[in-house]
């Protein structure tokens, strides 16, 4: 039986030899899986101040898209505008030949375009009024 037992001993020494290397290596394998951990404050604080701007970015750029349609829409009602002010002048322009100078219409014109300076700007504001 001594020899049972000094073979169990040697079995016993050599596996708690072993054991404590392969837990090392599952360790180091397990460590080397798991990234480090980046440095908590000063890694959080970058992240962040990239979110911030990109944040700020996307912010901007709407910020620009929404003035740039607002620029187009002043554009297109100043088109609007220039093309009715034209209509209007030809519309002026027809009525005013149409005018019959001595009728009681046109001796009333004669009167209310005295405080213009020209008689078409005349028919033009009594064209927009009617």
């Amino acid at each position: 039986m001594d020899s049972i037992d000094k073979l169990l001993a040697e079995l016993q020494t050599e596996y708690k030899e072993v054991q404590p290397k392969q837990q090392q290596s599952k360790s180091a394998t397990a460590k080397s899986l798991i990234p480090p951990l980046p440095k908590s404050a000063s890694f959080m604080d970058n992240l962040l101040a990239e979110v911030q701007a990109d944040f700020a970015q996307q912010d901007a750029a709407i910020e620009l898209k929404r003035q740039e349609e607002l620029e187009q829409e002043h554009i297109r009602q100043e088109q609007l505008k220039a093309k009715q002010i034209e209509a209007l002048q030809v519309q002026a322009k027809e009525w005013l030949a149409r005018l019959d100078p001595l009728s009681s219409e046109g001796l009333w014109f004669e009167r209310f375009a005295e405080s213009y300076s020209s008689k078409l700007e005349a028919a033009i504001e009594y064209l927009r009024s009617n």
